[in-house]
């Protein structure tokens, strides 16, 4: 009887150890899960990773034509070299070094990386750094409606509102565009493309975009764009208003709310006959649209939209105006008269 006991007590014993090893086997379960995801994760971080870095790499100026480096060679002081300019087709040449190194549409640290490659048939683990002292070919300029016109010398990308900003923003005749004019001129990273068509060479943005920074109309600038601010079209207000001004069209502008930024209306206005002298686009003469404005207060007449190089002409009543004049003129000198009494 004492072995078949033993044999069950070892069977319990054996089945109470099972939930111990299925808690064990659920627990790696679980852990090679974690596992997984952390896998997962990293492979996501893997691909989203050379994204992230190509956009950082995209920000890092780029060596080019004109530019002046300082290259120094750590205890190699007789190959260091002060000064180096740039040659027009993007190379540059260093001691024991027989052919031209191009460092044209290089980063600092990837030129400093290509001399130490060049030199290491005569020194191993040679250490290089690649200094940009004096930039200049990476060039743009802003013309137009801008409180500043200038060329600027890039020393790291810019994007154009940036640019607009050293320019110390638009003018006050500015318009509502900003266009900028792309370089086709070969460089020795990029060659021209001859048939490249106008939408690859010119490039216009809303001004309101630009200056809310809006990603799609705030591009980097390249070598040799000119970015050009339009002044905007305009109308003129003339004739017997309080302030006859030009007025840019930034925006719509309408006949009632052009007079109203004029000062207003004077006395003797005949409001019925407000004439509106308008050039149509390709037109030799100009026709002219007569208005009433009295119409338009009363709500019986649509106010009129001007367009651009409209004039407004606002008239004055000739017999209330002579009126007024004769009675201006009469009254100060009955005044002076002296007072007699009739008895």
């Amino acid at each position: 009887m004492d072995g078949p006991l033993k044999a069950m007590d070892g069977r319990l014993k054996a089945m109470d150890r099972l939930p111990k090893e299925m808690d064990g086997t659920l627990g790696a379960l679980d852990g090679r899960l974690k596992f997984a995801k952390l896998c997962a994760t990293a492979a996501c971080l893997a691909v989203a990773l050379p994204g992230i870095t190509v956009a950082q790499q995209d920000d890092r100026y780029r060596i080019g034509p004109a530019d002046v480096l300082d290259i120094r060679i750590h205890n190699r002081p007789q190959l260091s070299r002060e000064a180096v300019r740039v040659e027009g087709n993007g190379m540059i040449r260093m001691p024991l070094i027989d052919t031209e190194i191009q460092a044209a549409c290089l980063t600092e640290g990837e030129l400093a990386k290509e001399i130490s490659t060049r030199y290491a048939k005569y020194y191993r683990n040679l250490q290089v750094d690649v200094f940009i002292k004096e930039y200049h070919s990476r060039q743009v300029a802003i013309i137009g409606a801008v409180n500043d016109q200038s060329r600027f010398e890039l020393q790291r990308r810019v994007r154009l509102l940036e640019l607009l900003t050293y320019a110390k923003g638009p003018s006050a005749k500015a318009g509502q565009t900003v266009n900028i004019v792309h370089s086709n001129a070969s460089t020795p990273c990029k060659q021209p493309d001859e048939t490249a068509d106008v939408a690859s060479v010119f490039s216009t943005y809303k001004m309101s975009d630009v200056l809310r920074g809006d990603p799609a109309a705030n591009p980097y600038l390249e070598t040799g764009d000119i970015v050009t601010v339009p002044e905007a079209d305009q109308v003129y207000i003339v004739g017997n208003v309080f302030m006859p001004l030009t007025i840019p069209l930034r925006e719509p502008v309408t006949l009632t709310r052009a007079i109203a930024m004029a000062g207003g209306l004077k006395q003797d206005t005949k409001k019925d006959k407000i004439r509106v002298l308008r050039q149509e686009p390709g037109a030799a003469t100009r026709t002219e649209i007569t208005v009433d404005l009295s119409a338009i207060e009363k709500k019986r007449s649509e106010d009129l939209a001007l367009l651009p190089n409209d004039i407004v002409d606002v008239p004055t009543s000739a017999g209330k105006s002579f009126f007024r004049s004769l009675v201006q003129g009469v009254v100060p000198s009955v005044s002076q008269l002296p007072v007699r009494v009739v008895p």
